[in-house]
This record gives C-alpha cells, sequence and structure tokens, in this order.
C-alpha cells in the first residue's frame, strides 16, 4: 500500500500544487515587483525603488487606517470569543430547541457582506434618524456600528466551532468535578476552558484575521466616512490603488504588499504564543 501510495503521489500533488504556484505564488511575487514600480498595467512598469513605500508611509490615511483596523480588531476579537463562547455553552446544554436556535445564530454568516453592510446602513440610520444624527455624522457611530456589523455575522460561526469543542469535552470528567464538590465557575474555568483551548486558538486566530482583513463591510456600512476616518487597511488600500490617479498604483502595490507581510506576521506570532498551549 505504501509503495502504491509513493508511486503515485506525484500524480495526486501536482494539479494542487501547480493551481498553488500559478493561482497564489506567481501573483504574489509579481504583486511584490510592482510595488518597487510606478505603472498604469504591469506592461508599462518602470522600477521606482523604495520611494512607493515612503509615500505610502507618509500617507496620513494609511497610518490612520492602520490604528484604526488595529482597534477595530482588538474590540471584535474579544466580543465575537466571549460571545460565541457564551452562547455555545448555553446551547450545549438539555434545553429544548437547541438545534433551532444554533441554526438562526449561524444564518447571518451565509449573507455576502456587502448585503450586510447596506442593511445595517439602513437599520442604522432610521435609528439615528430620531436623534437627528447618520452613521457617519462621527468616527465613533462609524466603529461601533462596524462592530455590531460584525459581531453579528461572525459570533454564530464561532459558536459552531465552540460547540464542536464543548461536545468533545467528557462527560466523566464534569462528573467528576461536580462529585468533588466544584462550583459552577470552578468547573468553567478549570475544566471546560482548559478542554476548549485548541478551539479558542482556532477561533481567535480566525476572528484575528478576519477583523484586519475587514473590506465589504467597511465599503457598504461607511465608505470610510467621515473623512476617512472609518477607512479599514483593506479599503483604503482600495482607494489608493482604484481611487487616485494611475501615478499611485504602486503606492497602492506597495501598501498590500505591507498588509499582506504584516498578516503573516501577525498569524505566525499569534500562533507561535498560543499553539503550544493548545497542544495541553
Amino acid at each position: 500500500m505504501q509503495k502504491t501510495l509513493k508511486k503515485y503521489f506525484p500524480v495526486f500533488v501536482l494539479p494542487t500544487a501547480a493551481a498553488f504556484i500559478i493561482g497564489f505564488i506567481v501573483p504574489f511575487v509579481m504583486a511584490v515587483y510592482l510595488s518597487f514600480c510606478s505603472f498604469t498595467t504591469v506592461n508599462d512598469a518602470q522600477f521606482v525603488g523604495f520611494s512607493n513605500y515612503i509615500k505610502a508611509f507618509q500617507d496620513e490615511t494609511f497610518v490612520h487606517s492602520i490604528g484604526f483596523s488595529a482597534i477595530f480588531t482588538v474590540v471584535t476579537v474579544i466580543l465575537i470569543n466571549v460571545l460565541a463562547f457564551t452562547v455555545a455553552l448555553c446551547l450545549t446544554q438539555k434545553i429544548k430547541g437547541t438545534n433551532l436556535f444554533r441554526t438562526v445564530f449561524f444564518m447571518p454568516n451565509l449573507i455576502g457582506g456587502i448585503v450586510l453592510g447596506y442593511v445595517w446602513q439602513l437599520l442604522f440610520n432610521g435609528v439615528l434618524a430620531y436623534f437627528n444624527r447618520t452613521l457617519t455624522y462621527s468616527s465613533v457611530y462609524g466603529f461601533w456600528g462596524l462592530v455590531i456589523l460584525l459581531c453579528w455575522q461572525q459570533v454564530g460561526y464561532m459558536m459552531i466551532l465552540y460547540i464542536a469543542g464543548l461536545q468533545n469535552i467528557s462527560s466523566d470528567m464534569l462528573e467528576a468535578a461536580q462529585v468533588d464538590g466544584a462550583t459552577g465557575a470552578q468547573r468553567l474555568f478549570r475544566v471546560i476552558i482548559p478542554s476548549v483551548r485548541p478551539t479558542i486558538v482556532i477561533c481567535t486566530f480566525m476572528t484575528l484575521t478576519n477583523g484586519f482583513k475587514l473590506f465589504d463591510q467597511n465599503l457598504a456600512l461607511t465608505a470610510g466616512e467621515p473623512s476617512r476616518t472609518t477607512e479599514m487597511v483593506a479599503l483604503n488600500i482600495y482607494n489608493t490603488f482604484y481611487g487616485s490617479t494611475s501615478t499611485y498604483r504602486g503606492v497602492g502595490q506597495a501598501k498590500a504588499v505591507v498588509f499582506a507581510i504584516a498578516l503573516a506576521l501577525i498569524g505566525v506570532i499569534q500562533m507561535r504564543f498560543t499553539a503550544g498551549k493548545g497542544d495541553n
């Protein structure tokens, strides 16, 4: 069997490897090269060195979008994981209608980001109209509008992952803790949470990257208004590349490379700090 697998291993790996190289490696290498160029199209690229990167970090809107995205991500990571874990804990108890509730909580994740953005924009502006305000009246409204939207969309998905983790906890372990006189809080913090730590690692990583990569909802809900103060990094890159003159496409490409590297570093750091704990 092992000989057969080794013999046909290239046959099965080659199509996937080719697709990965064509669909990821080649475009990424070209993107890095174009970030050092001034170009309108790929064919007329002219090498300009690090000037695009210098212009990127001299752009105050880009620096602001990084800070805005970082604060937004920290808030959403905490809220989404706490809410998702709480809901999952409730829906793994012996109560009626748990399957219905799981479906209802998961459904927002099936709706596209652009649609969600416009729907929540109507809802928020409808409520704020009573106070003679709109969602783009200040960056505070836009920030919390984005937080509520992303939490509403992703809590259900993370809930499913937490439910899977909670269902893998041995009932004997919980019964033993109860027999030993452990309170509900002690069972939660000393038995349940340590047992679902691998799931917490996965959900934290996913919400972390989703927060930084947010684009559709940001574009539909606030479009960066007022005055680009609610513009996140992905939207800032989009506006730089497509909204400015063609001479700024290289700057937009440089921002995209910086963004990709930052996301990769965040993922590596987060996994190094938490993956080991998740294996315990």
